[in-house]
C-alpha cells in the first residue's frame, strides 16, 4: 500500500513553521473567557503586541522553510512577500473565526493592522537575512 503521507518527506526546516501556524491558531481560537481581565494589559495594548510577535515569527519562519527551494531561488523576494501576504489573509481569516466560532471572541480591526504589521516586519527581515529585493 503506498504512503500519501511521510514525515520522512518534510523537509526539516518546514516543521518549525507547519508547529508554529499549529500554535498560532489555537491561540487564536482560544475562548475569550480564558484570557486574564486585568486593565494594565489593555493599557499597554498587550494583545496587540502578542499579534504583531505571532505573525513576525509566522512569516519568518515560512520564508526560512522555502529559502533554500533552487527553483525560488530567483524570485525569493517576492516569494517572501506571497508567504506575508498569505499570512496576513490567514490572519483576517482567522478574525471571521473568532467572531463567528469561538465563544466570547469577537472581530477586531486593531488585531488586523497588528498582524498587518507582523507581516511586513517579518518579510521585511526575511529579506534582508535570506533574500534580496
Amino acid at each position: 500500500m503506498p504512503k500519501l503521507f511521510s514525515l520522512k518527506k518534510l523537509k526539516p526546516s518546514i516543521i518549525p513553521a507547519i508547529v508554529w501556524l499549529i500554535i498560532s491558531t489555537i491561540l487564536l481560537t482560544i475562548p475569550g473567557s480564558e484570557f486574564p481581565k486585568d486593565n494594565w494589559l489593555d493599557k499597554i495594548w498587550a494583545d496587540k503586541w502578542v499579534h504583531i510577535v505571532m505573525f513576525v515569527i509566522m512569516v519568518v519562519l515560512w520564508c526560512w522553510a522555502i529559502k533554500n527551494k533552487a527553483s525560488l531561488k530567483t524570485k525569493l523576494s517576492q516569494t517572501f512577500i506571497i508567504i506575508a501576504l498569505i499570512s496576513f489573509a490567514y490572519g483576517i481569516g482567522m478574525e471571521f473565526v473568532q467572531r463567528d466560532l469561538v465563544a466570547n471572541r469577537s472581530f477586531d480591526v486593531g488585531d488586523i493592522i497588528a498582524d498587518g504589521i507582523g507581516c511586513v516586519i517579518g518579510v521585511l527581515y526575511s529579506i534582508k537575512k535570506f533574500g534580496s529585493i
